[in-house]
């Protein structure tokens, strides 16, 4: 391929981290390709209401050539990344072979089962579009198939949900779950007795929320036990089989449908592109977001690495926000000749919600929880939501269930339905 007159540097992903990458990189002399599998920039903090039918798809993504159209230097390309040659700073995609002079990889996670037999077959993990409408499908044929079903224990186990994971995800899933459960739905099946619908959240530390302070932990415990979830801790899963969970204390839960919210590691792929992979499948990167030994690679969001106050730095969005912007950075200043800086997080806070009405914030050193903390996670989702569209159909959405109690995206659409087909 012709070498460009101006530095080329090819961001790999349209996540959170490459897409801002890309972004921050528009005022820096170089041209930039961002390269992902898909067309569009999925919002994952609102993933779950997709499967628990309180989002469109389309309300959560935005397409990536609209993003991108206001920055001249950058284009994209819809491929898959195959191999990557860093002796000879090329990326081969599908049958061709994209050169750079710096490289950033934001390929993102992927769900992590920790060896549990029977996970990557018959769980639902919820990280990507694809998985949430998936989820979604099922959850409703499963009241389908419950609504004329005269067997009991078949009934039963089609109505029990259980999450696995009592982190933000889990949590958040099985508020909108149960509320789902309890309102909407009870109008669409006349004929199914709720009481013997159940949704059980497992996690197995000492309690939910790890990381969270003692206050906010206990509160999401109880909102949610409130809400009609069981919640059990200290309870780690041994085996998943199409309609049973298993715990290693040897008890089991007679259920199709498990929701994988327990971990996340980095993304399969970045082994065989020949990235050092270490604990988690994440790259273990230099202070400055450099691959060592290749100092025009860089590693951003959750696919990197790197510990701060001798933790590593959590897999969350706005992690991989600060680090896009980052990389670009010490991309621009390594163009103008000057050294990379090591980068620096800055923690802005955390929240959860549970339900309605209840949250939980921890931000700038202040403990939210109920409605204030509600209002907050509405107010930081929507902004930072990409498009005014987006931000106007989901707030309606909201409203709408918010006064009405109902959800009006309660749609099976075609696809995949049931994991064990996988």
């Amino acid at each position: 391929m012709p070498v460009p007159s101006r530095p080329r540097v090819v961001v790999v992903g349209a996540g959170f981290g490459g897409l801002w990458a890309a972004r921050a990189l528009s005022r820096s002399p170089a041209d930039v390709l961002l390269i992902d599998r898909n067309n569009y920039h999925t919002f994952l903090p609102l993933l779950y209401q997709v499967a628990a039918a309180e989002l469109e798809p389309g309300d959560i993504v935005y397409p990536v050539r609209s993003i991108l159209r206001g920055l001249p230097n950058a284009d994209f390309a819809l491929a898959e990344v195959r191999r990557i040659n860093f002796s000879e700073r090329l990326v081969y995609l599908d049958g061709r072979a994209v050169a750079y002079d710096y490289l950033i990889i934001a390929a993102g996670s992927a769900s992590h089962f920790f060896g549990v037999a029977g996970g990557p077959e018959f769980a639902f993990p919820l990280k990507t579009l694809d998985q949430g409408i998936r989820l979604r499908n099922h959850i409703l044929r499963c009241f389908e198939g419950a609504a004329h079903n005269p067997n009991p224990a078949e009934r039963r186990r089609l109505l029990t949900f259980v999450i696995v994971g009592g982190g933000p995800t889990g949590v958040e899933f099985a508020g909108a779950l149960a509320e789902l459960l309890r309102r909407p739905l009870t109008k669409d099946y006349p004929r199914i007795n709720f009481d013997e619908a159940r949704v059980i959240l497992l996690e197995a530390a000492e309690s939910l929320l790890p990381g969270f302070p003692d206050r906010l932990r206990a509160y999401a415990q109880d909102h949610l036990r409130r809400m009609g979830v069981e919640v059990r801790v200290r309870a780690t899963v041994d085996q998943i089989t199409p309609q049973a969970t298993h715990l290693k204390d040897g008890s089991l839960t007679p259920t199709e449908t498990v929701v994988w919210t327990a971990g996340v590691r980095g993304v399969p792929q970045a082994e065989t592109w020949g990235l050092p992979t270490g604990r988690g499948g994440r790259v273990a990167t230099l202070p400055t977001l450099q691959v060592a030994g290749h100092p025009e690679v860089y590693v951003v969001g959750d696919l990197a690495y790197l510990e701060e106050a001798g933790r590593p730095l959590p897999m969350v969005a706005p992690v991989a926000i600060q680090q896009g912007r980052f990389a670009a950075e010490n991309i621009a200043r390594q163009i103008e000749g000057r050294e990379p800086l090591p980068f620096r997080y800055r923690d802005r806070g955390t929240m959860v919600t549970i339900g309605r009405n209840a949250a939980v914030a921890q931000l700038g050193g202040r403990s939210f929880t109920g409605f204030p903390a509600w209002l907050i996670w509405l107010s930081v989702h929507l902004f930072n939501l990409i498009g005014f569209r987006n931000r106007l159909i989901v707030l309606i959405n909201w409203a709408w269930d918010y006064f009405l109690y109902e959800r009006a995206v309660r749609l099976i659409l075609p696809g995949e339905v049931n994991p064990a087909s996988k």
